[in-house]
């Protein structure tokens, strides 16, 4: 847990610096490294050490694959698009429980669930760096090749002649201007919208990965077969994130993380307070481990959509310039809660009320906050700069509209959907014959 807390904050910063795609694969080839390495030693505190390095590094991957899927995908379909990742989080949860079920020694099981990120290290070059980033970042040479190259991937090739590095530069002139400078985290709170945005889901990640390995940590209590539970808990997963799309739909991002965050505390309340003495029987329900079982479930289930909303979320509240900061953060900040939580775990046998209490409340609260102060992000592009946040509370929700013909008839193809849903005043120039002309950015 401290591996992954110091991870998510070292590698939001570092990958705003050198992208996401080069921390994305030294992170793979470290996990691969230290997860292999711990195998072969035989000295605990060695042992540790390498934990706490495969975990710095599984924090990086979290980090910096969500964001790449969500700077390369358009509006309409970021929600889809994380709720199928969250999907394979599920997929790999189960898949963990049947390879610890066939490997029963550690070593060996070990072994199987690293290797892998050797072929991921190899896969991972493949990978186009996000545009946004290069160009924000003062690369648009680069940012114009990944372009291109995604154009090309998706059958769109008459792009790359309408695309240039003058239409480019262009396009994102106010976006590269905002981004100059050098960026921290303390710029999360000096900005008003941004340090509102920044306290409440903070305590929005700190509550819910609180109250997750509160209930998760606690599998020996619901059962013998934990091979068993896992694949139950990871089937119940897999079915709620699978329906986490819908929901963002039809609800919105706000409401459905809400009202899920309250769902998931009352859960864990009254699976906390149901009896544990076997002996302890009423008409109505003669196995309380079998309820308590059932409201575990049910709360793994709504971590589940939790997570794969917040996933979505916490990226449309930031600019691309504070995206991965933002993330990094926020992110640490819900890795303290793991590490707080065996703490507060123990104050169970002195202050037995203390535990359900905590475990309850933090997320009943955080979704309530969050529910009446911050704002409902459907339906609008991702924001590149601090105006772009200012701007959606002063213009209505633009669902992938068609972007516009030039005065001459003439559709010109500004950006791939890395940059979709930008709207931008062009200036005289040539280019458009000397007339302003605003441009939504189209699918490429």
């Amino acid at each position: 847990m401290t591996g992954l807390l110091i991870g998510s904050f070292c590698w939001g910063l570092l990958s705003n610096r050198f992208g996401r795609k080069w921390i994305l694969n030294l992170c793979c080839l470290q996990v691969a490294l230290a997860n292999i390495g711990m195998i072969f030693v035989s000295h605990f505190f060695i042992y540790c050490g390498l934990r706490v390095l495969g975990a710095f590094a599984i924090s990086g991957i979290i980090l910096t694959s969500g964001m790449l899927l969500v700077e390369w995908t358009t509006t309409r379909r970021r929600a889809v698009t994380m709720t199928i990742l969250g999907c394979i989080y599920s997929l790999g949860q189960m898949a963990l429980g049947a390879l610890a079920f066939t490997l029963r020694d550690w070593r060996a099981l070990q072994l199987a669930v690293s290797t892998p990120f050797f072929a991921i290290f190899l896969i991972c070059w493949w990978l186009p760096e996000s545009a946004r980033w290069l160009i924000i970042t003062g690369k648009p040479e680069q940012g114009l090749q990944e372009l291109h190259k995604v154009a090309k991937i998706n059958g769109h090739k008459e792009a790359t002649k309408s695309l240039t590095i003058e239409v480019l530069m262009t396009s994102m002139e106010e976006e590269m201007a905002s981004a100059k400078g050098h960026r921290s985290v303390l710029e999360l709170f000096l900005v008003p919208m941004l340090r509102w945005r920044t306290c409440i889901m903070s305590l929005v990640c700190f509550s819910q990965v609180t109250s997750y390995y509160g209930l998760v940590l606690d599998l020996q209590n619901l059962g013998n077969d934990i091979f068993l539970l896992q694949l139950l808990f990871g089937g119940v997963d897999l079915l709620a994130r699978s329906i986490t799309a819908f929901l963002l739909s039809f609800l919105g991002r706000r409401t459905t993380l809400a009202s899920f965050q309250a769902m998931s505390g009352l859960s864990i309340l009254v699976n906390k307070l149901v009896p544990q003495d076997p002996t302890v029987t009423l008409f109505l329900c003669p196995d309380w481990q079998t309820l308590r079982m059932v409201f575990a479930v049910l709360g793994k289930g709504c971590f589940g959509v939790v997570f794969s909303c917040v996933s979505v979320y916490k990226s449309e509240l930031y600019p691309t310039a504070l995206r991965m900061t933002a993330a990094g953060f926020l992110q640490s900040v819900s890795r303290l809660g793991s590490v707080i939580d065996p703490l507060i775990r123990m104050t169970q046998h002195s202050l037995p009320l203390l535990v359900p209490v905590v475990y309850s409340a933090l997320p009943i609260t955080s979704g309530l906050l969050l529910l009446l102060f911050l704002p409902e992000t459907q339906g609008f592009p991702l924001p590149d700069t601090i105006q772009d946040l200012e701007n959606q509370n002063s213009r209505p929700r633009q669902m992938n509209r068609p972007f516009l013909s030039d005065p001459l008839g003439r559709d010109h193809a500004i950006l791939t959907s890395s940059l979709e849903g930008t709207e931008v005043r062009k200036r005289s120039s040539g280019l458009f014959h000397g007339q302003n002309h605003y441009a939504l950015l189209p699918h490429l």
